[in-house]
């Protein structure tokens, strides 16, 4: 899948990732291949994003919007707080 995930000032990512979590304003969701399309508000919270072969990315966010269709996921968000590698 091909996730990019944007502020109002940057492009943050752009790339082929296995799997995607976000803080969904009525909970957290995860998207993998093959994800039925949704469009959905994010709330304040983590954002996780696994690539092929390597340890996940988390990256707190202060909320915004993601949009799921055909393997490519679009993430708008307001900023990013934090971003960290965890092991």
């Amino acid at each position: 899948m091909l996730l990019e995930i944007i502020t109002p000032d940057e492009m943050i990512f752009t790339g082929e990732v296995q799997s995607a979590t976000f803080p969904g304003k009525k909970g957290s969701f995860q998207v993998l291949q093959n994800h039925a399309s949704i469009i959905s508000t994010l709330d304040r919270g983590e954002m996780k994003y696994t690539e092929a072969g390597k340890k996940p990315v988390s990256m707190l966010i202060e909320g915004g919007v993601v949009e799921v269709l055909k393997n490519n996921i679009k993430v708008l968000v307001e900023g990013i707080v934090k971003e960290e590698k965890k092991s």
